[in-house]
């Protein structure tokens, strides 16, 4: 069992060796692309841990290794290393055929567990021998408009990658505006029918008599003022994807027929007596608690165990706030016009939206920014803001003096290294217990967070937190 590791970090590179060599790997090392591509002719590797940032602008980078690797050694288990890991870096990772996509600062033991798993199920398949030489190879981009990198949406993109390929229908669930029908189009573009069509449907915003003839077509004299036959955006869908938003505002009579279409590939235009089969994908979104819909009759609980094969929960932005700062950069850049002078936030604004609760997502954070950016003399501070923004915090802050005012005297002063202590509970409580996610949000690394869990005996259980 051969195994390779890509990294121009030595140490990194070397411990990341170590490590496998310790678990029974033959490891050969690597300090760039190009150097990788000459030990691709040494036979079959079984695993590769390679560095995403190799060797800086112009160089090929890990995402060049994954496509040549996963070309001429298709049975190779590439797991993509990061210190500027992103969402859409990890869904485009894994959709493209990486085992898995680690954020720097990671554990050793994520390593150790990733080999493991590799040596008992790795199944071997013909391996295609290498040709020709190194073609020169763009630096990494992606054409998906995905901005974050906290562990959280990290997290849920390596699933979207995986399911993106398949053929099983999706549920994503999450608040209005976390992004539901962005990740839905990206769902649809890492697929196999990416060169079909992709048909959004508002199941909201349909009034229910009309939302059957709109999903399936009529036919001609089916109601007044059908005077032609139409095609319903299903079959505009065919031999690609349909996204469903807002599936649990339909009624319980329409669920019926949605249920058939699904379950036959068929549909049924109103009005006529035939069947069509469509060969569409479906993709349903919703903001509600549908377990809760199911159980109150609203929403019927066959027609849920047909589209929820895989479930997506997306956090809210209150849950991802180290995306807001991304977010923002990306917003500002739609706003601003070609060739008008660029516009920085201050760090009070930037205080201040990272502070807010943001009850409407990521939509709610867009619009604050095209706001901003538009009344703002080049620079964003905070009178520029929305004014729930500025009071929300201000309120937040007041509750938070009024809080101290109340504490009893013998706990109004506190040790520094007591509030450094209840700190680490919070991102801690925070994260799940995920240790790689809290020191990245502590501005540490995986060490220095374990020795203050251990300076405050704060220790705690070392399967918690690996991110697997």
């Amino acid at each position: 069992m051969k195994a390779l590791v890509i990294d121009d970090e030595n140490l990194v590179r070397d411990n990341v060796a170590e490590t496998l060599r310790a678990e029974g790997w033959t490891v050969s090392e690597a300090e760039s692309a190009e150097r990788a591509f000459e030990l691709l002719r040494d036979g079959e590797w079984s695993l590769v841990f390679c560095d995403v940032l190799l060797g800086g602008p112009g160089n090929p980078d890990g995402f060049a290794v994954l496509r040549r690797f996963t070309e001429e050694q298709p049975a190779a288990q590439i797991v993509l290393m990061t210190g500027h890991g992103s969402a859409v870096g990890a869904l485009d990772a894994v959709s493209w055929g990486a085992y898995d996509y680690l954020m720097k600062p990671f554990d050793i033991a994520d390593v150790r567990a990733i080999s493991q798993t590799v040596r008992r199920n790795l199944e071997k398949r013909p391996q295609p021998g290498a040709t020709g030489e190194l073609a020169s190879v763009p630096a990494y981009t992606s054409d998906i408009d995905l901005v974050g990198h906290s562990a959280a949406f990290v997290e849920i993109m390596k699933l979207v990658g995986r399911v993106a390929t398949t053929n099983l229908p999706v549920l994503i669930t999450g608040e209005s505006g976390t992004g539901k029908e962005v990740v839905a189009r990206a769902i649809h573009r890492r697929s196999l029918r990416a060169a079909g069509p992709f048909v959004a449907v508002n199941c909201g915003a349909i009034p229910a008599e009309l939302i059957e003839s709109e999903l399936f077509g009529h036919v001609r004299g089916s109601f007044t003022g059908a005077t032609v036959d139409r095609r319903g955006l299903w079959q505009e869908a065919d031999g690609g994807t349909i996204f469903l938003d807002e599936i649990t505002e339909t009624t319980p009579a329409f669920q019926v027929k949605l249920l058939r279409a699904l379950q036959e590939g068929e549909i049924r235009r109103v009005g006529s007596n035939q069947n069509l089969r469509v060969d569409a994908r479906v993709i349903a979104a919703t903001n509600r608690d549908v377990e809760s819909e199911t159980q109150e009759g609203r929403f019927r609980q066959d027609l849920l165990y047909r589209l929820n094969a895989v479930t997506l929960h997306l956090p809210p932005l209150r849950e991802r706030r180290e995306d807001i700062r991304p977010l923002v950069a990306r917003f500002t850049e739609r706003v601003l016009r070609p060739g008008a002078l660029p516009v920085n936030f201050s760090r009070e604004a930037i205080n201040l939206l990272e502070s807010y609760h943001w009850p409407g997502n990521i939509r709610e954070l867009e619009n604050a920014v095209a706001r901003a950016v538009a009344l703002c003399d080049s620079i964003v501070r905070p009178q520029d803001l929305p004014e729930r923004v500025r009071h929300s915090v201000d309120q937040s802050r007041l509750d938070t003096e009024t809080d101290f005012q109340s504490t009893p005297a013998a706990e109004e002063m506190l040790s520094l290294s007591e509030i450094e202590r209840r700190h680490i509970v919070r991102v801690l409580s925070r994260t799940g217990g995920n240790k790689q996610a809290a020191a990245r949000i502590l501005g540490i690394d995986r060490t220095t967070l374990q020795r203050m869990l251990k300076r405050y005996q704060l220790e705690i259980d070392e399967t918690e937190g690996t991110g697997h």
